[in-house]
């Protein structure tokens, strides 16, 4: 399973981005995805996963009600809509994965499949 992480860049305090993970894996249907930050000087945090049994995520409390997470099995990519962003958003986000399990996981330890980050930079 491979991952490439892609969407980030400069924004303005309030504006958006979509980050998206394109991932090559025999069956993307059961691949459970997930988003981490790192910002500078800062251990890596979850932001968002979704299962791949459907229908089930999971935010940190940082992000709720502001970014969302999605996936599209046609494309095999999963994504981070990120709305009103701040400038302590400001991170390396990387997308990680795991085939099948249950749950919704926040643990970077269960995911098995990461990608190389993208940097967002949010300017105040």
């Amino acid at each position: 399973v491979q991952l490439q992480a892609s969407g980030g860049g400069l924004v303005q305090a309030g504006g958006f981005l979509r980050l998206s993970c394109a991932v090559s894996a025999r069956t993307f249907s059961r691949v459970g995805g997930a988003w981490f930050r790192q910002a500078p000087g800062l251990e890596r945090e979850f932001v968002a996963a979704y299962n791949w049994m459907g229908g089930n995520t999971g935010y940190a409390d940082s992000v709720k009600g502001r970014f969302t997470i999605s996936r599209d099995n046609a494309e095999s990519a999963f994504y981070l809509q990120m709305n009103d962003l701040k400038p302590e958003d400001t991170a390396v986000y990387y997308c990680a994965a795991r085939l099948g399990g249950t749950g919704v996981l926040s643990t970077a330890r269960f995911y098995n499949y990461w990608g190389r980050g993208t940097l967002v930079t949010v300017s105040s």
